[in-house]
């Protein structure tokens, strides 16, 4: 049996047990949901909450929902918003690790125009070398239909959850109005290894010399590697911040949903005024895994700490800014919260998920079980053994990017613009929509694909 943890989104560590069979026969629904109940039992965060008489004459799906202790804002605004249950444990660890089938485009759905059921998509970004970036796909790009039909608010899923091969007709928006073009784009998905670590630059205003980089999710390698290829390319990042004499930084997680904790360990040592004896966050877990873990490993076991490393410019830093939004989640607010209590942290942008919860992955297929858990497992506290980001983070600054997209590092773009001029007092260029605007916009955001990603914005432990 298998056991990764993840913080929704953080990853925790994983736990990798042998099995006694191999190749076992599937198991019937009703061993599942045996399968499913012991597990969620020892592991669960709300344990004391699971019944002690479960129905297992339902589906599989339907018995792991009914263990749930669900959140309600008003009955339960301490329940769960976060575990969830794949029908395919393969695909289930696959996606943690970064690799899915798609067209390699992350976009988000607006309304348009407001108050409308009318739909566009405004592409956030583009995989390298993917079926979208050879179609031509660039940040920025909208489309308001998809194989000839205009998209809905009852259409736009059924056209955009596909497998299949698809055509997107491009649209212009200008002054506030949407013009449909004849240009299209024909994409047919596949199976691709997403690199998390996208963009970064380094710019001089000044005295200032502010590093920049944007990072879309807290994975640390490729799927079923073990090199730690994306933390080493991080890792060579800030050295080359580092050996630029960057005393400033912008980390852009905007559309960072979560992972890997071991990731976020690694980034936050790289940016922390911190030394691997400074604790990063605690990690707490129901009474049964906090009893047989304390006697198996000791209190060592319910924290960890941030690592040494060579290329950490936090000694150097005079401002660290984080912009952020409505799609920055777990492991990435684990960063902030942990880097709190050791430094100014500026946030720019849009409010966070607020994802301050860890789950774990469990299968099981050697013995004949298909379906892949995710549960809440823990929560996570920083040094201050602070954990008050349930809600999600507010922004020091609250800024919105609007719909009208520019390439990362481009100073047009409201957040990184407001970042720079939170960091040199002046602005580095004039912004071309005003903050009202852009606020408008964001209002009449139905949804994204980042939501997609790691099951929905997780963070996992890899012990």
């Amino acid at each position: 049996m298998k056991l990764r943890l993840f913080l929704p989104v953080i990853l925790l560590a994983a736990f990798v047990f042998s099995c006694k069979e191999k190749n076992a026969d599937p198991k019937n629904d009703t061993e599942t949901n045996q399968w499913i109940y012991t597990n969620m039992k020892y592991w669960y965060y709300w344990t004391d909450h699971i019944t002690a008489s479960p129905d297992y004459n339902k589906t599989p799906s339907d018995f792991f929902n009914s263990l749930l202790y669900k959140y309600d804002a008003t009955a339960r605004p301490d329940g769960d918003r976060f575990s969830w249950m794949q029908e395919s444990a393969k695909e289930l660890e696959a996606s943690l690790g970064g690799e899915s089938k798609t067209s390699g485009m992350e976009y988000k759905l607006v309304y348009f125009p407001a108050n409308t059921s009318n739909i566009v998509g405004i592409v956030l970004y583009v995989i390298p070398d993917s079926p979208a970036a050879k179609a031509g796909f660039v940040r920025g790009d909208v489309f308001s239909s998809v194989n000839g039909q205009k998209m809905t608010d009852s259409n736009y899923s059924k056209l955009l959850n596909t497998e299949d091969k698809a055509t997107y007709t491009l649209a212009d928006i200008k002054d506030g109005t949407l013009k449909e073009t004849t240009t299209t784009r024909e994409v047919t998905p596949v199976v691709l290894q997403e690199d998390p670590v996208f963009f970064d630059s380094v710019y001089t205003i000044g005295a200032n010399k502010i590093g920049y980089v944007v990072y879309h999710q807290f994975i640390p390698e490729p799927f079923q590697t073990s090199n730690k290829a994306y933390d080493k390319k991080l890792d060579a990042i800030f050295a080359e911040f580092k050996n630029s004499g960057v005393n400033a930084l912008v980390l852009d997680l905007r559309y960072n949903p979560g992972g890997y904790v071991s990731s976020a360990t690694n980034l936050s040592s790289l940016i922390g005024k911190v030394t691997a004896n400074d604790v990063f966050y605690y990690k707490e877990y129901n009474k049964q895994v906090t009893e047989t873990n304390l006697k198996k490993y000791g209190e060592s076991y319910f924290y960890d700490k941030f690592v040494s490393k060579s290329q950490n410019v936090g000694g150097d830093l005079k401002h660290f800014v984080v912009l952020v939004s409505s799609r920055t989640a777990s492991a990435s607010e684990l960063v902030i919260n942990g880097l709190k209590p050791f430094m100014n942290v500026t946030l720019v942008g849009g409010k966070t998920v607020g994802k301050n919860v860890g789950s774990v992955t469990i299968s099981d297929e050697n013995n004949g079980i298909k379906v892949g858990l995710q549960p809440i497992v823990s929560k996570s506290l920083n040094k201050d053994k602070k954990s008050d980001y349930h809600v999600g983070f507010e922004p020091d600054v609250k800024v919105s990017e609007g719909n009208i997209l520019y390439p990362y590092g481009d100073p047009r773009d409201p957040l990184l613009g407001e970042a720079l001029f939170q960091i040199t007092g002046t602005h580095v260029t004039r912004q071309l929509r005003s903050a009202r605007v852009l606020a408008e916009e964001a209002s009449a955001e139905l949804s994204s694909s980042i939501s997609r990603k790691a099951g929905g914005s997780n963070m996992f432990f890899d012990r």
